[in-house]
């Protein structure tokens, strides 16, 4: 842990975050492979209705991911800034304790899902067209939940530890192999949305096994015992720090019903079915503001731990810089090749035109919103959660939600309402963001000029 100690302390703070950005930015990149390439086949194979079914279940495959980033997001924050304050025994017990967490949730989450499958589909708005496809996707895909949760657990301690290949490597292998089995079950047999959900649930078993096999090496190196453990105070801990990050991941989950529901109720199957295609793109945009914030945090977590502000303040500085410029050239990509993105998911000339329209309208003001997700990792790091979930409910809770059910219901701009609430909310949350980070900087500033000549900085 000392080498990774040096590196999170004394390494050129731009070339950190691109060493350990790019990896997270491409294993995030293929995990989102694993539901596009599904919709991708199912679509171009099975049609509309089961990309509905596919819309359908996203609110509980990201519910399932919330949970899984949340304590791991809060067990590699909490690890890396005890490692920062030199404290070895506790970081042994804050990861045991979250993988520990992180098995349990998901076990139980499995079994209750696969039971009441239907219900809950019916309640998230199921149409007797779409309820089929939804429940033979969901009712197979959830058993890789446990899977998939403990390879993002062990990504993001190898992470922290300075290993930044495991989670590159293992989500590549269970990518490739989704792309593979997908076509042969759903191209070939012509097993439909159930051969989707075979071959992600299979690749991600198969991810996994890679990833704990490098994490098995880890835990000799480090002394970290085998078997549960379950202290009150650390899972506190851990999900205290993570919460935030859940609330991100689930809001998506949160909104889609929402919005499943406004849009069925105003444009019918059809308004599902444009928001499944345009929201595989719009998860992309978000990839890089994403995996710079998520690179930030254990350096940022480190620093505070080790009270190196000046260290902290550049590593702020640069990543909001780096998370905007490179937002900002996916946009431009993604709003000049709209039509061609959205091609690559369903043929129907109609939806495809409905889903360009609506697309550019949904990304507007994106890359004003990349100052606010890295806030709210920066917050994180800091160790005050509460101003970090408070600015992770503010963007979809707080502010889409209300906005999308009054433009639908009260000026009764249909499926227009929907689509319009994505700009104004992400113009209101960075605003928000800002503000708070300004607040924030004033105070490092102050603990900079009190620590002055006290401690030595290397802020590169």
């Amino acid at each position: 842990m000392g080498k990774n100690n040096k590196l999170f302390g004394e390494e050129r703070i731009g070339k950190l975050l691109l060493r350990f950005s790019i990896p997270i930015i491409i294993s995030f990149l293929v995990s989102e492979l694993y539901n596009m390439v599904d919709t991708l086949f199912v679509g171009r194979t099975v049609g509309g209705y089961g990309i509905g079914g596919l819309v359908l279940v996203f609110p509980i495959q990201r519910i399932i991911i919330a949970l899984s980033v949340m304590i791991a997001v809060g067990t590699s924050t909490a690890f890396s800034r005890s490692n920062g304050q030199n404290n070895m025994d506790q970081s042994r017990k804050i990861v045991r304790n979250g993988f520990s967490l992180s098995f349990l949730l998901m076990v139980s989450i499995t079994a209750i899902i696969y039971i009441f499958s239907e219900k809950i589909l019916l309640g998230l708005g199921a149409s007797h067209q779409t309820l089929p496809y939804a429940k033979d996707y969901l009712d197979i895909i959830i058993f890789g939940s446990t899977f998939l949760s403990l390879t993002t657990f062990i990504s993001n301690i190898m992470i922290s530890v300075g290993n930044n290949k495991v989670s590159i490597i293992s989500t590549s292998i269970g990518a490739i192999i989704n792309i593979i089995l997908d076509y042969i079950l759903v191209v070939e047999f012509k097993i439909g949305v159930k051969g989707a959900a075979i071959a992600t649930t299979v690749s991600q078993i198969i991810g996994f096994s890679y990833a704990y096999y490098n994490y098995s090496k880890v835990k000799k190196e480090f002394k970290i015992p085998s078997g549960f453990e379950f202290d009150k105070r650390l899972i506190k801990a851990i999900i205290l720090v993570g919460l935030s990050a859940f609330i991100i991941e689930s809001e998506d989950g949160v909104l889609m019903a929402v919005r499943n529901h406004l849009l069925l109720n105003t444009a019918g199957d059809d308004g599902i079915i444009v928001l499944g295609v345009i929201s595989k793109v719009y998860m992309f945009l978000f990839i890089t503001m994403f995996g710079i914030a998520s690179a930030m945090q254990p350096i940022a977590a480190f620093n505070v731990g080790a009270k190196n502000y000046k260290r902290l303040k550049t590593v702020m500085q640069k990543t909001s810089i780096y998370a905007f410029l490179t937002s900002m050239i996916m946009w431009l990509i993604a709003m000049i090749y709209t039509p061609q993105l959205i091609s690559i998911f369903v043929k129907e000339p109609e939806i495809i035109s409905e889903s360009v329209k609506a697309f550019r309208i949904v990304v507007a003001a994106l890359p004003m919103a990349s100052i606010y997700y890295v806030s709210i990792f920066y917050f994180q790091a800091l160790g005050k959660a509460k101003t970090s979930i408070f600015l992770s409910i503010s963007k979809q809770l707080i502010l889409t939600i209300p906005i999308s059910v009054i433009l639908v219901k009260v000026f009764h701009l249909g499926a227009m309402g929907v689509w319009l609430a994505y700009p104004i909310s992400d113009i209101l949350a960075s605003i928000a963001s800002y503000m708070l980070i300004r607040e924030e900087r004033q105070e490092l500033n102050i603990k900079i000029e009190n620590a002055r000549g006290t401690v030595p900085f290397a802020s590169h």
